[in-house]
């Protein structure tokens, strides 16, 4: 890693739980590549570690992410045909796709805006919380371009095809209320509860059954590409192999003994 120091992206791991923090918070946590590679890097790592078995997603300051600060790329020389269609498939396209692949459930703790590829990297997280103060903004209109890092992808999934054109259309700010009536956000809570809320939560999944909710995590995301026959197939095969899991056993065992089952994330 070049060009970063470590307290650009903080990370612990916490009963359970990987927190990484966006830490540039004199700019908005806009996100530089080395962050971006950092970020890439800690969620690979949360899937590896069998010591991890939740992960939140946050930032320091106002903002939790308000877009890619392009200052922090390599200089450009003369552009050519495919080079920004390369760029977007290596850059933003693979730290969306490292949330959405992650082998452990993701919950983004939103304290403030999250715009552009901000607001990309908390909606392809599998919860989200947000502060009152947070809001989302799909600003790419607003520079003359095309939603990029997933979003025409994510969005129509999340609140339909029409409402996902209205808010790429219009590029407006929408505050964390309005993000929860619409489907964006799971919960708003106070600023100063957004922490513990997002520990309660992550750590109640981190408790969990690990490898049951990654396949829950990806038939559903699955779910939305295919159709109902491959639905079904891909559903049947995850539980024939969830079943051989040490907390499946466990569950099932408990629930015949009636006691609370205790999840050790095999």
């Amino acid at each position: 890693m070049t060009g970063i120091t470590e307290d650009e992206v903080l990370h612990r791991i916490e009963n359970g739980v990987a927190w990484i923090t966006l830490n540039r918070p004199e700019a908005m946590n806009a996100v530089t590549w080395d962050q971006r590679e950092r970020v890439i890097a800690l969620l690979a790592e949360a899937s590896a570690d069998p010591a991890v078995r939740a992960v939140v997603v946050t930032a320091t300051g106002k903002g939790f992410c308000a877009g890619a600060d392009l200052r922090g790329s390599a200089p450009a020389g003369e552009r050519v045909a495919g080079d920004v269609a390369r760029m977007i498939r290596l850059g933003a396209q693979r730290l969306i796709t490292a949330v959405l692949d992650c082998e452990k459930p993701v919950l983004a703790a939103v304290n403030g805006t999250a715009a552009g590829i901000g607001a990309h990297l908390a909606l392809a997280c599998d919860l989200v919380i947000a502060a009152e103060p947070a809001r989302f903004i799909e600003v790419f209109v607003r520079r003359g371009l095309v939603p990029d890092g997933g979003g025409a992808y994510l969005l129509p999934r999340l609140v339909g095809p029409q409402k996902a054109k209205e808010l790429m259309f219009f590029g407006d700010a929408v505050p964390a209320a309005e993000a929860e009536r619409l489907g964006l956000v799971n919960r708003v809570v106070p600023a100063e509860e957004l922490e513990a809320t997002a520990r309660e939560w992550a750590e109640r999944l981190a408790q969990g059954p690990t490898r049951a909710l990654v396949m829950t995590k990806q038939l559903v995301n699955a779910s939305l590409d295919g159709d109902r026959a491959a639905a079904l197939a891909a559903e049947a095969t995850a539980q024939e192999i969830n079943m051989t899991t040490v907390d499946a056993n466990e569950g099932v065992a408990s629930f015949v003994e009636r006691r609370t089952p205790k999840y050790l994330g095999r």
